[in-house]
């Protein structure tokens, strides 16, 4: 049944490519940390290489793969067909968080299109890639991607994004350092 491979070859390139949504999970070191497992969608995945790729972090309610992140790094991206043959494809790798302000985030962040709410783009060395059959995943039909976490960011201006960033970004839900205010 599953497999691993040692590359994202183009046949998992093309497949994880045509996936509407992914799955992100992360967990402090603390055995009394909680685990976070966050869905994503929209067209904020990118392969970057054969063993690398990134995603676009948008502003939301919770820090928690941030705050892990830049705790241990450890990560986890699952993507499921929804449509399709039977499919779950898992990328373990370490996790970095390139803020606006680094070196590096311009080259990153054009790959992307434009988020008003972008606050991040988090780049994975995947260390292990491997399936599963992906047998009890339902068939679903995708109908579009939902615009309202776009509307609320473009309705809060830059300015209200820094304000909201600093007053509900700043901790994660275990008290972790969250995002860094780095002037974005």
């Amino acid at each position: 049944m599953g497999k691993t491979y040692d590359i994202l070859n183009p046949e998992l390139q093309a497949w994880l490519g045509h996936q509407k949504m992914f799955f992100v999970a992360t967990a402090p070191l603390a055995a009394s940390g909680h685990v976070n497992c966050s869905p994503k969608g929209g067209d904020t995945f990118r392969i970057l290489g054969e063993r690398e790729v990134a995603y676009l972090d948008l502003t939301g309610s919770g820090i928690e793969t941030i705050a892990h992140l830049q705790e241990n790094r450890r990560i986890v991206l699952m993507f499921c067909a929804f449509e399709g043959a039977p499919k779950i494809v898992r990328l373990h790798g370490q996790g970095e968080v390139v803020y606006p302000a680094d070196p590096g985030y311009a080259a990153l962040i054009a790959h992307f299109p434009a988020y008003t709410g972008a606050r991040a783009v988090i780049r994975v060395t995947v260390t292990r890639i491997s399936d599963s059959c992906g047998y009890a995943v339902p068939l679903m039909t995708f109908m579009e991607h939902r615009t309202v976490l776009d509307q609320w960011a473009d309705r809060k201006t830059p300015a209200g994004l820094h304000e909201y960033r600093g007053q509900k970004n700043r901790l994660s839900i275990d008290g972790y350092a969250g995002y860094r205010d780095i002037g974005s």
